[in-house]
């Protein structure tokens, strides 16, 4: 099996650099699954440039934080579960709505649950998701352009999750409250 070096800065090829600089500015950090993606400088500008676009978009952070947290608990991918939950209980989501994400669960938040129940439905059916799950969706009081808004949210967690099942980033110290296994 590959083994893909952790980059930082100094290491990172040429190209993949401003990102990482943008992600430590943001974090304080260079967050290991950036680390390894820059491996790629396709691959980490892909990334960077759709999660623009999902953070400039109409959800809210926590709401985007309940869909990237809903995403890597489907994709079983367990770095992106423990940033995802940190991050989804910064922004204020209640701990018992993180909990209920992380064990497949919908939140007790209604919005939260609307987002979380079409995203995961979008990955099990592989975009094939049908009149009802829109119904629902528009039920929470969506809109018809967020259920597309989700396809964004998802492509871009699928490039983070599917690196990190790839690459196998060690989980950062001030993740391990966050530890998840599938």
């Amino acid at each position: 099996m590959p083994s893909y070096p952790i980059h930082t800065l100094a290491t990172a090829p040429e190209q993949a650099r401003p990102v990482l600089e943008h992600l430590n500015r943001t974090f304080g950090t260079i967050p290991n699954i950036a680390g390894a993606m820059a491996n790629s400088p396709v691959l980490i500008e892909a990334f960077a440039g759709l999660f623009r676009q999902v953070h400039a978009g109409t959800f809210s952070e926590a709401e985007i934080q309940a869909v990237l947290l809903t995403n890597a608990v489907a994709n079983a991918c367990d770095w992106a579960v423990a940033f995802h939950s940190m991050l989804a209980l910064d922004e204020g989501i209640a701990p018992a709505d993180v909990e209920a994400i992380r064990r497949r669960d919908l939140p007790a938040d209604g919005r939260l649950a609307a987002l979380s129940a079409l995203a995961r439905r979008l990955i099990e059916t592989r975009g094939h998701i049908g009149d009802a799950d829109l119904a629902a969706f528009a039920a929470a009081g969506f809109r018809p352009d967020q259920a597309l808004e989700i396809l964004a949210v998802t492509a871009a967690s699928t490039i983070t999750n599917y690196a990190g099942t790839i690459v196998r980033p060690p989980l950062e110290d001030f993740l391990q409250p966050h530890a998840w296994r599938p």
